[in-house]
């Protein structure tokens, strides 16, 4: 079985929060500036991979 992750890249990422509203399993908050994003919620569905629109999210494994 492969484990994806979610990575954030914090140089790229504006903080819009666009991530958190695609996010059906509530997987990702917006802290004060910084994406948090609960491993065991995600689902590696890759909504907030392909919303997001600077590229600051990847999923990987």
């Amino acid at each position: 079985m492969i484990v994806l992750a979610v990575k954030v890249n914090r140089y790229k990422c504006g903080y819009c929060g666009g991530c958190v509203a695609v996010c059906k399993e509530t997987a990702i908050d917006l802290v004060e500036a910084f994406i948090e994003i609960d491993d065991e919620k995600c689902t590696s569905c890759r909504k907030c991979e392909r919303f997001c629109p600077v590229g600051a999210l990847e999923v990987i494994s």
